[in-house]
């Protein structure tokens, strides 16, 4: 990889909801070294800052799944991504000192090994293909988010009208699968209300302990 054009490497070390980033410039002077929130609009915000700066080249240690934000953000912005493999961290982070591994020193690891040994470093590429596959992945997701909004708020609607203190109790309660389940085997106020409520005490402590205490504490409202 041809780092000739870049002025400010910056290193992220990928965590889950937090990564670990460091910034460095051509001659190794450190201008931005903090944690980084596996979130758009902050990924954005620090992205933009250095561009203001000068050309960016992001590199992370994992570019799926954690690091997968991080990356199509850059590219969204124009900015040059790389890939610095972890066992290729692990061998350079002999060279620098102090034995403990932590993220904020994987992230100067790897902005520092960008800017010095660019040779270490692989291309992230996304085929057209892939780019088609995620879009109808998402796609998927927000048609099912839609009708699972459209399918609770019809519930809520059914239940505001003919028994609006269960609507209080279930409303914000429709999205756990036994919660679900309950109103399909007792759909109406009145099944619920003679149905055992040890039967309906055992499908929700099933589900979960969040919804076993809904129907420990609120279910009485059918009575």
């Amino acid at each position: 990889m041809i780092t000739t054009d870049i002025d400010i490497f910056l290193g992220v070390d990928v965590g889950k909801t937090n990564h670990r980033a460091c910034a460095v410039t051509k001659d190794g002077t450190k201008i931005w070294n903090k944690p980084l929130p596996n979130d758009e609009a902050k990924l954005t915000a620090v992205y933009q800052n250095l561009l203001a700066q000068g050309q960016v080249l992001v590199v992370v240690d994992q570019p799926a799944t954690n690091g997968a934000l991080a990356i199509a953000v850059a590219q969204h912005l124009g900015i040059t991504e790389a890939y610095l493999p972890g066992l290729t961290i692990r061998r350079i982070a002999d060279m620098y000192p102090g034995t403990a591994k932590t993220g904020e020193k994987d992230a100067f690891i790897i902005a520092d090994a960008a800017r010095t040994i660019p040779h270490t470093l692989r291309s992230i590429q996304v085929s057209d293909e892939d780019e088609a596959t995620l879009g109808m992945l998402t796609g998927f997701d927000l048609d099912l988010a839609r009708q699972i909004t459209q399918t609770s708020n019809r519930i809520r609607g059914l239940f505001t009208q003919i028994h609006p203190p269960l609507e209080r109790v279930l409303g914000p309660w429709l999205e756990h699968d036994a919660v679900l389940e309950v109103l399909a085997i007792w759909p109406t106020p009145a099944q619920l209300k003679h149905a055992a409520k040890a039967w309906i005490d055992a499908k929700l402590k099933a589900g979960s302990p969040p919804t076993h205490r809904l129907g420990q504490r609120h279910l009485g409202c059918v009575e």
